[in-house]
């Protein structure tokens, strides 16, 4: 070999200094070589009056682990350059949560404090631990009106029969007063959480399940979210609606009569069918009771017929795309007209009678 004692020696030290620095590097990977980085969310709206909380975490870099003490302190403010003596906001440890264990969770109540800004989170302890977290900070809206909940699905085109499941959310800035959810009419019953998002914000929901009726096509379905305040005043609301397409097949099927009385023999009457749909009755059909059979006689919503003692016997049906319905009763003209008769030798004998 051509390398020396000394060129030998030369490789080995840089070989040893090599595998120091990558020993260093990794060891620096580690927790303990972390950054100082805090987790908040982007934007909270606040009720104005109400209280809010603030999620909030953080992390140290290495070498600092071991300052997070009883002596450390939370800061909050709308400037990215300040210090404990120009901080707006000093939580007390009854608004902060655990900051030897990285929770920098705030709690301001009333928010008579807050102004509507950006506010940035500052750690300081009564040790070389002090930083201002500038690479994330939190804007507060101070609002006088909540925003309306979310419903889901926003829209609701259902058959009848079918199982729905509807789900009112809406934001709760202050944990300890979320908003109560209510719903517009008793559709069933619903199921209240207070869930927390990806941001560590909560929100308020409530689900309700229902069957789907024709009874509920057109009526609206509203929730309601009631939030109230700390500062005594009268509580707020918002609400959303909607309005649902409940697609059934026809109801109420009924015959109608013109003239309605008196109705006499050989007498032209309008026989008008109607009934409740959705979609709307594709075709109406008329029968007469022809023995054990049913005589077809006509189509359409309305039908002439002339008045007699022997077949004024007539029932509709009403058709649409989900299925068909009969009128509920037979309507018989012969009745119609006997009663008509009946009325009349009454009102007849009562006139001689009186004289």
């Amino acid at each position: 070999s051509d390398i020396t004692i000394q060129d030998e020696c030369a490789v080995k030290y840089q070989g040893f200094l090599l595998m120091r620095y990558l020993t260093v590097k990794v060891f620096c990977i580690s927790a303990l070589c972390g950054t100082f980085n805090v987790n908040i969310p982007q934007k909270i709206n606040v009720l104005r009056g109400s209280c809010v909380n603030i999620p909030c975490s953080f992390n140290v870099r290495g070498g600092f682990e071991n300052n997070l003490d009883d002596s450390c302190k939370a800061y909050w403010s709308d400037s990215t350059s300040f210090d404990s003596e120009n901080a707006k906001l000093k939580p007390t440890k009854e608004m902060t949560g655990d900051l030897t264990k990285k929770d920098c969770t705030t709690t301001f109540n009333n928010a008579s404090l807050l102004q509507s800004a950006k506010y940035y989170f500052r750690l300081q302890c009564n040790n070389p631990l002090r930083f201002t977290f500038t690479q994330a900070g939190v804007d507060i809206s101070l609002i006088d009106d909540p925003p309306s909940p979310t419903l889901t699905p926003s829209t609701l085109e259902v058959e009848e029969g079918a199982s729905v499941s509807l789900t009112c959310s809406a934001p709760a800035p202050c944990w300890s007063h979320p908003p109560a959810l209510t719903w517009s009419s008793n559709l069933g019953q619903s199921q209240e959480t207070l869930q927390e998002n990806q941001d560590k914000t909560k929100v308020r929901t409530s689900v309700m399940n229902f069957n789907a009726s024709h009874l509920h096509h057109g009526n609206k379905i509203s929730c309601t979210a009631v939030y109230q305040k700390q500062d005594g005043i009268h509580d707020v609301t918002a609400e959303t609606s909607l309005t649902p397409d409940i697609s059934y097949s026809p109801k109420d099927v009924q015959i109608s009569f013109s003239p309605s009385a008196p109705i006499l023999e050989n007498q032209k009457v309008t026989l008008t069918c109607s009934s409740n749909a959705n979609p709307a009755v594709e075709n109406y059909t008329w029968y007469r009771p022809d023995g054990d059979q049913e005589t077809f006689i006509g189509t359409g919503s309305s039908f002439n017929v002339t008045v007699s003692k022997v077949k004024s016997t007539f029932f509709c049906k009403a058709t649409n795309a989900l299925g068909f319905k009969r009128s509920t009763k037979k309507n018989n003209l012969s009745f119609l007209l006997f009663n008509t008769i009946l009325s009349l030798l009454y009102y007849k004998y009562l006139h001689l009678f009186c004289k």
